[in-house]
């Protein structure tokens, strides 16, 4: 059931349209693999038995070697630790308080953008075109340094950070990569390490630096603590001063926090870029509201408290969550019983693998209905106020953060951060599609984005 090209879910809506009256499909008898193609038993996997079921040993394995040991990918009565000593540095409270931050560097990230050439050589119109991810990758880095760990890393202005350059080689899409990712769910990242395999001493060395990078940010936070606690508000500090990690948890959470707080971010907004350049009336409804709500002075700030103007706008909400669902950053989840248990009325042996595909759950007629593929902000819109179900019955039919123990703990973040950089954005540009729509493709190992880059051609708004 992995892929290594194409729609990431195209197998598996296959499948529901094939079998639409079953809820789960055994697909292949010898490693007991099934997929769960409706909403109604997913409620038993995530959350009334989030721990009778992990990650795959061997997709776990990949993930622990670019990750760290953090949150994604410990088990059982480790990632129960975790998880509630990182909650509070999550709380409403604090994300609310990290809004004015976030938007300084949207502004900022959108003053830069065409000064900087961050389109190939051989694009048409270099002087006008930039790839909306390799800009946005920098923006929501500086994010997290300062969110994460009240760190300046300038990597709007600084392209030759070894931190930035590091993840964007990680996370770049290619096919070796894919196959390399394949090869570990399949056979274990231990055997794939013996082979006389290039990939491999590229993920050593980027492990090594990523790692190193974040031992010495922690220890220099150790320090700045012990000299001034108070002034000290960051993720980092807060973990630091719960006094419940050791250094080589902390390093395994930072690791995990600063690959999945900027990435992701960074390749939603590509997404919710790309399907606005199919729906430029769309763009312009987005822009009137946000020119009308949000008061802006010619140095870019708001007049308004920046978190309660953004968090009601119906239109600009609707579009992200719309971009939420039709590209989930992370595509699909898989999840081995360790125990005997039972999903709704199935009786689960230990050892069984389920599939759930994200992406076809969201894209699914039988689950969304007939207009399911359509991008629809407004289905996110009631009585012109945000909602967050899209018309959904169901919790478990929006799957972008998962739900339960194992939801994404950084949900409330990432929407603030998409809030202020796509404000941002249309405040800021019109923008059309540079490169050829065929080109514009999924693509990644264990995220997705554009597989070729996202090219845009950007003419400034006069709004200020």
């Amino acid at each position: 059931m992995l892929s290594l090209g194409g729609e990431p879910g195209k197998l598996v809506l296959d499948l529901m349209d094939q079998y639409p009256d079953d809820d789960l499909l055994l697909v292949d008898s010898v490693r007991d693999q099934l997929v769960i193609t409706k909403p109604g038993l997913l409620a038993d996997l995530f959350v009334n038995r989030p721990y009778d079921f992990m990650k795959p040993p061997g997709a776990a394995s990949f993930l622990k070697e670019t990750l760290g040991l953090g949150l994604v990918t410990a088990e059982g009565e480790q990632h129960k630790f975790l998880r509630k000593n990182s909650l509070p540095a999550f709380g409403f409270r604090h994300i609310k308080d990290l809004y004015p931050m976030m938007w300084r560097k949207s502004y900022c990230f959108t003053e830069s953008l065409l000064s900087k050439r961050n389109a190939p050589k051989n694009a048409q119109d270099s002087d006008e075109t930039i790839d909306i991810g390799i800009a946005s990758s920098k923006v929501t880095l500086d994010i997290i340094g300062i969110a994460g760990l009240g760190r300046e890393f300038d990597a709007i202005h600084n392209s030759d950070d070894p931190l930035a350059q590091a993840y964007e080689e990680l996370t770049t899409p290619s096919f070796g990569r894919s196959v390399y990712f394949v090869m570990c769910s399949l056979f274990g990242i231990r055997f794939v390490q013996r082979l006389p395999w290039n990939e491999n001493k590229v993920l050593k060395r980027l492990k090594s630096s990523i790692m190193s990078t974040c031992l010495t940010m922690l220890l220099e936070k150790r320090e700045a603590i012990k000299k001034n606690e108070a002034d000290h508000i960051d993720i980092l500090s807060l973990l630091i001063k719960s006094n419940n990690f050791s250094n080589s948890e902390l390093t395994d959470q930072l690791m995990t926090f600063m690959a999945a707080g900027h990435e992701t971010t960074s390749s939603s907004l590509s997404w919710a870029c790309y399907l606005l350049t199919k729906h430029p009336d769309i763009l312009s409804t987005v822009r009137e509201e946000v020119q009308r709500e949000l008061a802006v002075d010619a140095s870019g700030i708001p007049s308004v408290d920046i978190a309660s103007a953004l968090e009601r706008l119906p239109y600009l909400n609707g579009v992200i969550n719309e971009t939420f669902r039709l590209y989930p950053t992370v595509p699909l989840t898989q999840r081995v019983a360790v125990r005997d248990t039972q999903i709704g009325q199935y009786r689960i042996p230990k050892g069984a693998n389920f599939i759930v595909s994200i992406w076809a759950m969201s894209r699914s007629s039988l689950v969304w209905g007939s207009d399911s593929t359509k991008f629809r902000p407004d289905r996110w819109i009631t009585n012109d106020k945000p909602n967050y179900t899209g018309g959904a019955s169901s919790n478990y039919q929006f799957l972008t953060f998962l739900h339960g123990p194992r939801s994404c703990i950084g949900q409330g973040f990432a929407r603030a951060e998409m809030r202020c950089l796509l404000a941002a954005m249309v405040l800021s540009y019109d923008w059309e599609l540079a490169m050829p729509e065929s080109d514009v493709v999924p693509g990644g190992t264990v995220t997705i984005k554009p597989a070729k880059g996202l090219l845009l051609r950007l003419r400034p708004v006069h709004n200020l």
